[in-house]
């Protein structure tokens, strides 16, 4: 199984701060993890908040952990709140369940890492998620 190397993790945040600009988001924070949860990269736009590189990794981290898109941690959280603090307790209160945590995934649909983006609202946080990890050449699941 491949996984994210420094190259790549550049190449998608570059394609998902593009995308901010694009869509005229607020600014951005972007993370990316490789497959064991580690950091990759991070980016900071200029004028972002500092706390939001909590956000980002949180949102990284609980899809990358629990194999579990962002959208489908939300989801999850809405209907097992029990659950989802739990797993949260788990893992030091370093899961953030809401959209911007994308999975990553490559041509055979091996997960290989995942991306969180901060700063807009979550769900467009996901779709400049969703463009920079395609401009790298690879798949994402919101």
């Amino acid at each position: 199984m491949a996984e994210i190397n420094l190259r790549r993790a550049r190449q998608i945040i570059k394609g998902i701060m593009a995308r901010g600009k694009e869509m005229d988001l607020k600014p951005l924070s972007v993370i990316v993890l490789d497959s064991g949860g580690n950091v990759k990269a991070f980016e900071r736009d200029d004028a972002a908040a500092p706390g939001r590189f909590a956000i980002a990794h949180g949102k990284a981290y609980g899809s990358i952990m629990l194999g579990m898109a962002g959208k489908a941690q939300m989801a999850r959280a809405e209907q097992q709140a029990y659950f989802m603090a739990a797993v949260n307790g788990v893992f030091g209160g370093q899961v953030v369940p809401v959209p911007g945590g994308i999975l990553v995934r490559d041509a055979k649909d091996n997960i290989i890492g995942a991306v969180g983006v901060t700063g807009d609202t979550s769900d467009n946080d996901a779709v400049a998620g969703l463009a920079g990890i395609e401009a790298a050449g690879l798949k994402g699941e919101a």
